[in-house]
């Protein structure tokens, strides 16, 4: 079997490492414990593997808290600040990340249109930077299982606002493999497998031996 060349990976209509930006607005304590809408330690896992995933495949991150310089909120959760501690964070007092100033500029210069979101909550800090940003003609992806609301209905009703707005709805899975895309990418093909290990858990080891024994 033979692969076709690798397409352009800056005009590419699907995901790449050089098309793409990944932004991570809000994991923060009391953002986190809030969530009602899914298991808050799956969240979290979910959302530590999306920013490595960023890291991995060499995506601008644009990382952005709300409130921690005016003393009334908390920095990330130690666990995402791990992973992201080196980069800038962008702190602001809006609710829309969109609305500060200094968070789009961070967008802007990325360079990139295609961004892939994650924010807490899904119905507010998520569903505004999403629609903001379409407005202004990006493409934007929300990955769906690393982000959360207050309540069920909340998480499902934001995502088919943003849907219905033009976002792209995303999995972390479909992203990992979307920026991998072919198994001859040998520099990122074994931490495409520890990170599918890492973030899916008992599904990832299942998928590693079955590939293993193919």
């Amino acid at each position: 079997m033979t692969s076709k060349p690798i397409r352009d990976q800056e005009t590419d209509g699907l995901l790449t490492p050089k098309n793409a930006a990944l932004v991570i607005i809000d994991y923060q304590p009391v953002q986190v414990n809030s969530i009602d809408s899914m298991d808050r330690q799956l969240l979290v896992n979910n959302v530590v593997g999306l920013a490595k995933i960023g890291r991995t495949y060499g995506l601008p991150i644009v990382h952005s808290t709300v409130n921690v310089a005016t003393g009334l909120n908390k920095p990330a959760i130690p666990q995402l600040r791990k992973v992201l501690d080196d980069l800038p964070t962008y702190d602001r007092t809006s609710i829309n990340a969109w609305e500060d100033q200094e968070f789009v500029d961070a967008v802007e210069a990325t360079g990139r249109r295609k961004l892939i979101m994650a924010a807490l909550w899904t119905e507010a800090c998520l569903t505004f930077p999403t629609y903001d940003a379409l407005h202004e003609g990006y493409e934007v992806y929300p990955v769906v299982d690393a982000v959360g609301g207050t309540s069920l209905t909340a998480h499902e009703t934001a995502l088919r606002r943003m849907e219905q707005a033009g976002a792209q709805l995303i999995t972390w899975t479909q992203l990992l493999c979307e920026l991998q895309r072919d198994w001859s990418r040998k520099e990122t093909a074994d931490q495409f497998m520890k990170l599918f290990i890492e973030t899916g858990g008992t599904a990832g080891l299942q998928f590693a031996s079955e590939r293993d024994q193919a």
